[in-house]
């Protein structure tokens, strides 16, 4: 299992929570099982959102390897200037 830490805008759209668990591997199956487990995060992942993985920040690399001890924060993209 994962610990996944929610940034912002995302922990209303999974019932409140700050922190979930997940099983996942890679950085595509853990936006997978978020969808099943949590339906409202469905549209802002499909808007798009980054992980952070062992304070390294990662946008569409779906196939980046999660350690179960790993430190993972997922966040809506960034945007500005």
């Amino acid at each position: 299992m994962v610990k996944v830490r929610l940034w912002g805008s995302l922990r209303q759209a999974a019932e409140g929570q700050t922190e979930v668990e997940v099983e996942a591997r890679t950085f595509k199956e853990l936006l997978d099982r978020l969808v099943e487990t949590y339906p409202g995060l469905a549209p802002q992942i499909a808007r798009g959102v980054s992980l952070s993985l062992d304070g390294v920040i990662y946008r569409e690399a779906w196939f980046t390897e999660i350690r179960p001890e790993s430190e993972v924060v997922l966040m809506p993209y960034m945007t500005g200037g």
